[in-house]
């Protein structure tokens, strides 16, 4: 069984209603993203943060998956898939889809805000104040912010190191580290970009556009794949 990757962006939760801080000139809903989405913002006012994060958390748990998502979970009738998702909601696992890496973290999810290999289910949509890993300090969301390291980048070179099939959906490639996961790809891998617009990959492969948005490309390519 052929390994295929899906690396999805913004784009992809996009057509379900979420919006991206790309979307308006670093504006998050109306937040400036260095204001909710950094360390700094964390330490110079947390309860800002946890505000911008519980309405984002809200916002995702009203939101539904689309014909996208559910197109990855189609791909695994024939191949082995995996999910590589700069997104930190969860509509990829609501879509049905097994194998899901999230880059980014994952907002449903709070982590210790001294030790971040404590990680917890959030119950509901609200992460409030005086809420306390078992270590005493305050949780914060399991996201990683701007200057943060991004934890799951092996795991994730690894799995387009062995790909035979990449789909990249929903994403300009402009966020580092997570663009130059490309990179790693095999030479005889199968590229494939789901964008409407002229995007240029800067790499030296061949790669097949789909110049649709997510909703309409995507479940065009996966009848194609899965009619091979």
């Amino acid at each position: 069984m052929e390994r295929l990757v899906i690396f999805s962006g913004a784009g992809m939760s996009a057509e379900s209603g979420l919006k991206t801080f790309r979307d308006s000139g670093g504006l998050w809903e109306n937040y400036n993203v260095y204001e909710v989405a950094t360390p700094e913002a964390w330490k110079a006012n947390y309860k800002m943060v946890l505000k911008f994060y519980n309405e984002r958390r809200k916002q995702i748990l009203e939101t539904k998956p689309n014909k996208a998502h559910y197109s990855c979970v189609d791909l695994e009738e024939k191949y082995q898939v995996n999910v590589i998702t700069q997104n930190i909601d969860d509509l990829h696992e609501r879509a049905g889809s097994k194998n899901v890496l999230h880059l980014h973290g994952e907002i449903i999810k709070s982590q210790s805000s001294i030790d971040s290999s404590l990680v917890y289910p959030i119950e509901g949509w609200e992460l409030k104040q005086g809420d306390l890993c078992e270590k005493g300090s305050q949780l914060r969301p399991h996201v990683v912010w701007f200057g943060e390291p991004v934890p799951k980048m092996d795991d994730a070179i690894l799995l387009m190191v062995r790909a035979d099939i990449i789909i990249i959906i929903g994403t300009s490639l402009q966020v580092y580290p997570a663009a130059g996961l490309i990179n790693y790809a095999k030479p005889n891998a199968k590229l494939y970009f789901v964008d409407p617009g002229n995007i240029d990959l800067s790499i030296e492969k061949d790669v097949t556009q789909i110049k649709e948005k997510a909703g309409v490309g995507l479940p065009r390519l996966s009848k194609m794949l899965l009619s091979k």
